[in-house]
C-alpha cells in the first residue's frame, strides 16, 4: 500500500489554514477536472488525488488524525486490522457505526465510478464506512468566477447598449441600462466556470469602463462642455444651438457673459443609474472668440466703440489703460 501525501499533493504547507487548503484543492480541481480533459486518464488520476486530499484535509477532525498517523501508517499496515495498532482514532470499522463528514463536491465515485485509494480507504473507509449528509444537504462547490471588462463611450453609456462576448464557444449578450458609470459590475449568473460535478457554475463578472469623450466632460451624473461663442453674441445677447447627448438644444446667452461663464442647461446630464427620469445636468462652459481679420469698417467701428467706452469711464472718474 502506498503512503499518500495529501499535503505534497495538494502543494500546501503542514501549517496551512483551512482557505489555503481550499484555494488549492479549488484550483488544482478545475485544472484536472474531466469535463477539461476527456479521455485523459492522468488528469482523472491528478483530480481522483486532489480530491481525495481535500477530504482529509479540509475536514479538521480527519486532518488531525491524519497528522497523528504520520510515519505510524506502517505500523498499522504490518499489524492488520486486529492487532496492536489503535485504528479506531482514524474512524472505520474500528468505530461502532458508521461515519460521516461534512464534503464539499459529490462522491468521487459518481465521477469515475470508482472510489479513492486503497491508503484512504484502510485509514479514514472500510467496512462501516458511509459519506453522510449534512442535515439541510450538501453543500456543493461552486465554479471559479470570471472577469471582464467592456469599454462604451459616453453615448452608449447615457442611451444603453449591447455587447455580444464569446465565452468557449458560447455568445453571450450583455445590455446595459441607460446610466452605466465608470467601475460599474454586472452580474452574469451561473455563467462562469464549470464546477465539480454536483456543484454549480460560477459567476461572470463585468467591469464597465466610460471612453473618455473629446466634447464632452464627466463629473459624476453632470457634463461639461466648452463651446464657442461669438464676441457679439457675448456682448449683446442671444440664443446658440448646443449638442447634448439627447441631441440639439438652444441656450440662452445672457447680454454681457464673460469668457468662461458656465451656464446650466437643468436634466441635460447623465441618467441617474436605477432612476427613471432623473438626470444630472450639463454645464456650458463658454470661450469667447475674438474676431480677426477686421475690415477698414470693422476696425473703425471698433475704434469708436472703444472711444465710447474710455469717455464713458472717465466721466465716471475711473482710469483707463
Amino acid at each position: 500500500m502506498e503512503y499518500k501525501d495529501y499535503y505534497k499533493i495538494l502543494g500546501v504547507s503542514k501549517d496551512a489554514g483551512k482557505d489555503d487548503i481550499k484555494k488549492a484543492y479549488r484550483k488544482l480541481a478545475i485544472k484536472y477536472h474531466p469535463d477539461r480533459n476527456p479521455g485523459n486518464k492522468d488528469a482523472e488520476e491528478r483530480f481522483k488525488e486532489v480530491t481525495e486530499a481535500y477530504e482529509v484535509l479540509v475536514d479538521p477532525e480527519k486532518r488531525k488524525k491524519y497528522d497523528q498517523l504520520g510515519s505510524n501508517w506502517k505500523q498499522y499496515e504490518h499489524a492488520g486490522a486486529g492487532g496492536g495498532f489503535d485504528r479506531s482514532q482514524f474512524g472505520g470499522a474500528g468505530r461502532p457505526g458508521s461515519y460521516s463528514f461534512e464534503t464539499e463536491f459529490e462522491d468521487i465515485g459518481d465521477v469515475f465510478g470508482g472510489g479513492f485509494s486503497e491508503f484512504f480507504n484502510t485509514f479514514f473507509g472500510g467496512a462501516g464506512y458511509t459519506r453522510g449528509r449534512r442535515p439541510g444537504g450538501r453543500r456543493k462547490v461552486k465554479g471559479q468566477d470570471l472577469r471582464a471588462e467592456i469599454e462604451l463611450s459616453l453615448y452608449e453609456a447615457y442611451h444603453g447598449a449591447t455587447r455580444i462576448i464569446n465565452l468557449d464557444g458560447e455568445k453571450l449578450r450583455i445590455t446595459t441600462r441607460p446610466g452605466a458609470y465608470e467601475g460599474q459590475e454586472l452580474r452574469i449568473k451561473g455563467k462562469g466556470d464549470t464546477s465539480v460535478p454536483g456543484g454549480e457554475r460560477g459567476d461572470i463578472y463585468i467591469k464597465i469602463r466610460i471612453k473618455q469623450d473629446d466634447k464632452f466632460a464627466l463629473e459624476d451624473n453632470d457634463l461639461v462642455k466648452e463651446v464657442p461663442v461669438d464676441l457679439y453674441t457675448a456682448v449683446l445677447g442671444g440664443r446658440i444651438k448646443i449638442d447634448t447627448l439627447a441631441g440639439k438644444v438652444n441656450l440662452t446667452v445672457p447680454k454681457g457673459t464673460q469668457p468662461g461663464s458656465r451656464l446650466r442647461l437643468r436634466g441635460k446630464g447623465m441618467p441617474v443609474y436605477g432612476q427613471e427620469g432623473i438626470y444630472g445636468d450639463m454645464f456650458v462652459r463658454l470661450k469667447v472668440e475674438i474676431p480677426k481679420n477686421l475690415d477698414d469698417r470693422e476696425t473703425e467701428l471698433f475704434t469708436r466703440l472703444r472711444e465710447i467706452y474710455r469717455r464713458k469711464n472717465a466721466d465716471k472718474g475711473e482710469s483707463t489703460l
